[in-house]
């Protein structure tokens, strides 16, 4: 009898695994929120894209991008028009999910005329990284492990906030935060970039407050414009000591870029807006940053952020992503940093925002300088439908 038993099981099993490996896609679901009403000024955090890949086995994959939240619902949810010019649902319904990698080529291949970069490929980071979720719960092993293993229980992190209008303000930002237990804090957004002596004044005030050997980091969101201003507060920062100086320009202006190394030590870091291995490909090569920031959920998702970070590291540059969106986007950077050797320093958003804070309700919390990678099975997002319905656009 228990023989009978026993081949009873692997029939079943056997069955239940044909039944999975023909798994197909059913639907894709896209999640637009925004806090503030559509005619309000929205600011960094305020609004997002959340997309829910469906199979018909129960199992759901969820992904997102820091993007227009409209603009890549489009992208996803547009029919077809022509043979280059495939909305992203239309391409993936009845699909393998674990093909990831092939999946990932139809859609860059059959969406080129609208995709290829920007928008088109920041709406496939989202959906990349919904496959990424469900191949792991398919698998049943954590996503840093289906991509080669862990080489860190933990992650340092930084903390990055958006500055005051008032060096004093600003200070007691900072101080919060260091007493929190960052022991690394970046700055941008806001008024910084607006005005030279203000940018100088604010920062002198918050290097003050946290003292000189603190690791600090400033982002320009690219508002110093040219290499001409950018050069003059390179030269005019360098007694503040800082760790690295963010998209001082646009990361177009390579020439730029590969200039500002002859002015001053202070490092230069930049990409977050970029996408696939093809611009970071150029960026690195021409523009020589230090440090290389892609996005997770704008750079084409973690298939083409293992890529990048192959070619950051031939290039014997350092890659530290950007990421300063919700829970979601941390969980999925978390697990690739966990799987990537020199993967050992994040960004850790410190917006008020409500996406930011409570839409992921068990967010990975920042603890002692570091963030702890989870075993999880997926991502481990658990999302908070209220909160998506509350603030959902449609």
């Amino acid at each position: 009898m228990l023989l009978i038993l026993i081949a009873l099981v692997k029939i079943i099993d056997a069955i239940n695994m044909r039944r999975l490996l023909k798994m197909k896609i059913v639907d894709v679901e896209v999640i637009c929120l925004r806090i503030p009403q559509f005619h309000e000024e929205c600011e960094w955090g305020e609004d997002a894209i959340i997309v829910k890949v469906v199979t018909d086995t129960g199992l759901v994959g969820i992904g997102e991008s820091d993007t227009s939240p409209m603009v890549a619902r489009a992208v996803i949810e547009a029919p077809g028009s022509n043979l280059y010019c495939y909305g992203l649902k239309q391409l993936l319904i009845g699909e393998n999910p674990l093909e990831i990698q092939k999946l990932w080529d139809k859609l860059y291949w059959a969406s080129n005329y609208l995709g290829r970069r920007g928008a088109g490929i920041h709406a496939m980071s989202a959906i990349d990284i919904a496959l990424w979720d469900i191949a792991s719960q398919y698998y049943q092993v954590p996503i840093y492990m289906l991509l080669g293993g862990k080489y860190r229980d933990k992650i340092r992190a930084y903390g990055t906030f958006i500055p005051a209008d008032t060096p004093e303000e600003s200070k007691l930002i900072a101080r919060r935060l260091k007493e929190q237990g960052f022991t690394s804090l970046k700055f941008g957004g806001g008024i910084l970039g607006d005005n030279d002596n203000t940018d100088y004044e604010i920062i002198k005030a918050v290097r003050e407050e946290l003292g000189n050997d603190f690791e600090l980091q400033i982002d320009l969101a690219s508002k110093w414009s040219t290499y001409g201003r950018a050069a003059g507060m390179f030269k005019r920062l360098e007694e503040f000591n800082l760790n690295w100086i963010e998209e001082p320009i646009l990361a177009d202006d390579m020439k730029g870029y590969a200039k500002l190394s002859s002015i001053s030590g202070t490092k230069r870091a930049g990409g977050e807006s970029l996408t696939t291995r093809y611009e970071f490909s150029d960026f690195l090569k021409y523009a020589q940053p230090d440090i290389v920031q892609p996005d997770i959920t704008r750079c084409g998702g973690i298939s083409e952020m293992r890529k990048i970070n192959d070619m950051a590291a031939m290039n014997g540059t350092k890659l530290i992503p950007h990421g300063f969106s919700t829970g979601i986007l941390l969980a999925a950077t978390v697990q690739f940093l966990a799987a990537t050797e020199q993967g050992d320093l994040m960004e850790y958003s410190q917006s008020t925002s409500p996406l930011f804070t409570d839409l992921v309700k068990n967010r990975l919390p920042f603890e002692n300088g570091y963030v702890t990678v989870p075993d999880c099975i997926g991502l481990g997002v658990e999302l908070d439908e209220d909160m998506i319905e509350r603030y959902r656009m449609d």
